[in-house]
């Protein structure tokens, strides 16, 4: 697969069509069945996987129809490290000091 950054949405979109639709034909379902699961039409589904205008909710409802709503998370991971955390937590940084001139010498 190429780099998905350089790809037009509409592209992306067809590539996430061909993506719901080869999932669904390796549990060898039909539209119709897939699209009565999913509380959707036909048309709808057959406009998701074509990669033509279709909604978020007909996405999450197919993935739900399909037992595969884990692919949710990959979308948008929960960050491992807060960085609001950090710049709470971080401590004011101090300024390093040099010696004064007249101070003590080490002898």
């Amino acid at each position: 697969m190429s780099d998905l950054s350089f790809q037009t949405p509409a592209q992306l979109q067809a590539l996430l069509g061909e993506q719901i639709q080869r999932l669904r034909l390796s549990q060898n379902l039909d539209q119709r069945t897939t699209a009565e699961k999913a509380g959707i039409s036909e048309k709808s589904l057959r406009n998701l996987e074509a990669g033509r205008g279709s909604t978020v909710e007909t996405l999450i409802r197919t993935l739900k129809a399909l037992d595969s709503l884990e692919a949710l998370k990959t979308l948008a991971p929960t960050p491992a490290v807060n960085p609001l955390e950090i710049l709470r937590s971080a401590k004011t940084r101090q300024r390093a000091s040099r010696p004064r001139a007249g101070g003590k010498s080490q002898s």
